[in-house]
């Protein structure tokens, strides 16, 4: 990749993009099919009969899907816009919880830890200094994702983007190939199911500008407190995102993320295409990831067809990429982190949909006289 020109980059982004197959319709009709058949009232698991049918468009199967080879992709990097006084966390923290994520003692990866769900942690531009020790250049080891952190370092953080832009395209695009290597890496070592989560302090404020670049929606809709701002860098913010994010407006989906996206959200948004390409379902945590997600989409809209929202995200702006992706979020527990920690859950949640599809017996299996269930399928007392 380093090898690459900007033209080759460009091009080997583009290609990768368009290779995203669509949902296997044919395979989805069939899950719906079978969740009729199956020993329950239609439609009495809810969201789970979704998440089953959606698995099926990804995978190309109707049951026997395996989804517990997890794996958690995490980006770090830092962000310039700090120094205009948008964030109420100082810039050590990205470096602290990079360190902490491979100690598995962070609010996501002790998740990980509990679940025994793999943690991939890439650094894409910590500001401050990771221990060599800790570093491997590698993304996958004798098949298996490493307990380190992957030097893929662009610089330390991007510049201020209140100022100007946070990185040049050529940057920008190296961030995004990341993420489809990082993908890549997660299919090679057998990952079935992956979530997609970052680390990086200032990363509200360019989810926020890039928002606002893609719905031309008021920043106050868009701009919350991220990890307790008070009033005076909210007012900040607000204004940063307003006129950035208005700046970015008419540029290509490359450009908008050079001008006032972060490192690690070019990585992740790379990262949803990849998955997408190689027919993994991703996970999207909160605010930055869907931000991520919604960037992901400007590259081929098809990549929505392999995402799975986890849960509501506190942060204001979050409607606002929900809507834009046309997803609906799994649970909400109030919950406002980051990190991925949304991921495991949603993990389980997936887990459970899948159990119920291809573990249930259907009503000739279980011998259950089904007549009373005649009426409801054809639509009566569903509300």
């Amino acid at each position: 990749m380093n090898d690459l020109s900007a033209a080759e980059m460009e091009e080997k982004i583009a290609e990768l993009a368009a290779s995203i197959d669509p949902s296997d319709t044919q395979a989805m009709d069939a899950a719906r099919d079978r969740q009729v058949t199956l020993a329950k009232v239609p439609g009495s698991l809810g969201k789970l009969e979704d998440i089953s049918v959606k698995l099926a468009g990804i995978t190309g199967k109707v049951k026997d899907i395996d989804v517990t080879k997890q794996c958690i992709a995490i980006f770090s990097a830092d962000n310039g816009v700090v120094k205009s006084g948008v964030a109420s966390a100082p810039q050590s923290v990205t470096q602290s919880q990079t360190i902490n994520f491979t100690r598995r003692i962070t609010g996501m990866s002790s998740q990980a830890r509990y679940f025994g769900i793999d943690v991939l942690v890439t650094d894409m531009g910590v500001a401050g200094e990771i221990p060599e020790a800790l570093y491997t250049d590698k993304m996958v080891i004798d098949g298996k994702i490493p307990v380190q952190i992957v030097n893929r370092s662009l610089g330390k953080g991007t510049e201020d983007l209140s100022a100007g832009p946070a990185m040049t395209r050529e940057q920008a695009m190296k961030a995004i190939l990341t993420g489809f290597e990082a993908a890549d890496a997660m299919k090679e070592a057998g990952v079935t199911l992956c979530g997609i989560g970052e680390m990086g302090i200032g990363n509200t404020t360019t989810s926020s500008c890039l928002l606002k670049a893609l719905t031309g929606l008021p920043a106050e809709d868009l701009v919350g407190r991220g990890g307790g701002l008070n009033d005076e860098g909210l007012a900040a913010k607000v204004k940063i995102v307003g006129e950035r994010g208005a700046a970015a407006t008419d540029l290509d989906p490359i450009d908008k993320l050079a001008l006032v996206g972060g490192f690690d959200i070019c990585a992740m948004a790379g990262c949803f295409l990849g998955a997408a390409k190689n027919h993994i379902p991703a996970v999207i945590d909160g605010f930055i990831s869907i931000a991520a997600a919604c960037m992901a989409r400007e590259f081929n809209p098809a990549v929505t067809d392999y995402m799975f929202a986890s849960h509501k995200s506190k942060e204001i702006g979050y409607i606002a990429a929900i809507e834009r992706l046309g997803l609906e979020p799994m649970f909400d527990l109030g919950m406002r982190l980051g990190e991925g920690s949304g991921c495991p859950i949603a993990f389980k949640i997936i887990e459970a949909a899948e159990a119920s599809m291809s573990l249930m017996k259907t009503l000739a299996e279980g011998a259950i006289d089904a007549e009373y269930l005649e009426e409801i399928k054809r639509g009566h007392y569903l509300d």
